[in-house]
């Protein structure tokens, strides 16, 4: 069965039935898009039934660098105008998206979509991507490039090109700004302190000195029953309590507000004054058996903690001047207490050695600190990031424990102290002229001697910072206050005398003497200590830095 084809009309003449037809076909002018392909359904009508029929492929185009290829192959009812088959012939040519297509992944994969020169819908705009592209056989590896995923590689800069700044390319995100590092914290540097006021007054020796919570004054205590109050600017003393105690005072605090002041005797009695009045308030906290040697407030001020001769530790109620706890703490006197500035422990030392950790709201002890060679503890102090104890023992050593890990971690030298219940304080130096955060700080420990000299020692590398004598006889008190770069102590002398940081240009300059008085001795002999100490005097003097004598 075949179909021949005519002379040029176009008619055709079927072999079975001798009758000649001419084929109905559809031209299209226009040229199709690219993305929509053309499908040639065959349909065959046939008069008997002879029911088989060719299995006919519609023809294949493909892109093969932006141009369309000829089909793979090409069906002989397609390229001639006739046929076998005795029946007519009907063409349907429509259009259908590819998608109706059913393709294999094979034939997928052997797609090309190169980027070509021609201006095709589908090349300019990436977004758009064929419509037989099927979800179920879409891989991200086929598709086209994009202006992120091309790799470009980077030229080396040139001299120019390093200084002038960068085009940004439109292609990538922004270069967020460079952040400059910070300059690094200015080396800590220790400016010695220097004598500045001797406060005289008291008729016996000065057992204890503090400075109140503002700094504007200072408080102390002596062994001729009386407390006195100072002004830290001037020097002048402000109100002496008298009329208080019965026996001498050994010891002192300042509540948190700076409006009351606890003294601790040993008429075996502690009193409250009002700071401003210079009067004692009528109740008085009464409840040990023997002297009082060391009391301290809470952070809030509602509780005081006092240890005493007796062996025992008293937690009172301010308020109503009531025992609320007694730790049956030591088996000597107490010598020192202290809280820890949240207020929620307590440290205790005694002439036994030890020192404990109390927990203030259970009064259970947590911890307890000894020293293989148990010298008496005769004062403690709790650092001020509240994680050491700083411990005063008379074999003439400070030790510093970490009293969570139970080990002393440090111990300081240099003094003597042997006979005498000492004590000292913590201190910072680095931050001068409160340039808070702009320079580095350390901490050191200061403390007094039995020789009259006062040591600072750095805190973590236990160099002696500064030795400098004063007192007469052993000096038995030390206080800091940071904010305003002094220090007070007293002693056995009967003075209180207030310690001034130096300035840089101040230690710059007694450097220098310094280096003059070394090359002096060292050409002219060794010159006298006198000599130096009146050279310094002289220049103090000179430039209105004498010291002051208030009697």
């Amino acid at each position: 069965m075949g179909i021949d084809h005519g002379p040029d009309d176009g008619l055709q003449k079927d072999h079975q039935s001798g009758e000649e037809f001419k084929p109905e076909t559809e031209t299209h002018s226009a040229a199709l898009p690219d993305c929509v392909m053309v499908k040639y359904i065959v349909i065959f009508e046939m008069d008997g039934a002879n029911d088989h029929s060719l299995p006919l492929r519609s023809p294949k185009r493909r892109r093969v660098n932006g141009n369309l290829s000829p089909a793979r192959y090409s069906s002989p009812d397609e390229l001639a105008g006739s046929s076998d088959h005795g029946t007519p012939l009907t063409y349907h040519r429509r259009r259908t998206s590819s998608s109706n297509l059913r393709r294999t992944p094979t034939e997928h994969r052997r797609r090309s979509y190169e980027r070509s020169d021609q201006d095709s819908p589908d090349e300019l705009d990436h977004t758009t991507y064929p419509t037989f592209w099927h979800d179920k056989y879409r891989r991200e590896d086929l598709r086209p490039p994009t202006a992120a995923s091309r790799h470009v590689t980077p030229e080396a800069p040139s001299e120019i090109s390093m200084l002038t700044p960068p085009v940004q390319s439109p292609d990538f995100p922004p270069l967020s700004p460079v952040t400059p590092l910070p300059p690094p914290p200015k080396q800590a540097r220790y400016f010695p302190y220097r004598q500045k006021m001797v406060l005289r007054g008291h008729k016996n020796g000065v057992a204890a000195v503090r400075f109140s919570p503002m700094g504007d004054m200072i408080a102390s205590c002596s062994a001729d029953t009386t407390l006195r109050i100072w002004s830290t600017s001037t020097g002048n003393c402000i109100h002496t309590l008298a009329d208080g105690h019965l026996a001498g005072i050994s010891t002192l605090a300042w509540s948190p507000d700076g409006r009351t002041l606890a003294s601790g005797s040993d008429d075996k009695s502690i009193r409250l004054w009002d700071s401003v009045t210079g009067k004692a308030y009528p109740l008085q906290l009464v409840g040990h058996h023997n002297y009082i040697y060391s009391i301290a407030f809470s952070p809030k001020g509602n509780m005081l903690v006092s240890g005493s001769y007796d062996e025992a530790v008293f937690l009172w109620d301010v308020r109503t001047a009531r025992v609320m706890r007694s730790l049956p703490a030591h088996s000597d006197p107490v010598a020192g207490v202290d809280f820890t500035r949240d207020g929620t422990l307590i440290v205790s030392c005694a002439g036994d050695g030890l020192i404990r950790i109390w927990d203030t709201a259970t009064g259970q002890c947590l911890q307890t600190l000894v020293h293989e060679d148990r010298a008496p503890v005769c004062s403690v102090r709790f650092s001020p990031n509240m994680k050491f104890v700083l411990a005063w023992t008379l074999d003439s050593c400070v030790r510093l424990w970490n009293y969570v890990e139970g080990r002393c971690v440090k111990t300081y030298q240099g003094h003597k102290n042997e006979k005498f219940s000492l004590s000292g304080a913590f201190g910072v130096y680095g931050d001068e002229a409160g340039e808070v955060g702009l320079g580095e700080k350390k901490a050191f420990a200061v403390s007094g001697s039995e020789t009259g000299e006062l040591l600072w020692w750095d805190v973590q590398s236990k160099v002696v910072l500064q030795r400098e004598s004063g007192h007469e006889g052993c000096v038995l008190g030390v206080d800091t206050w940071d904010q305003g770069g002094l220090l007070v102590s007293c002693g056995l002398d009967k003075t209180v005398r207030v310690w001034e940081r130096m300035s840089e240009a101040e230690a710059e300059r007694l450097a220098k003497m310094e280096d003059e008085v070394t090359n002096q001795e060292v050409v002219n002999g060794i010159v006298k200590e006198e000599d130096v100490a009146m050279k310094l005097e002289d220049s103090d003097v000179a430039d209105g830095l004498q010291h002051v004598d208030i009697k």
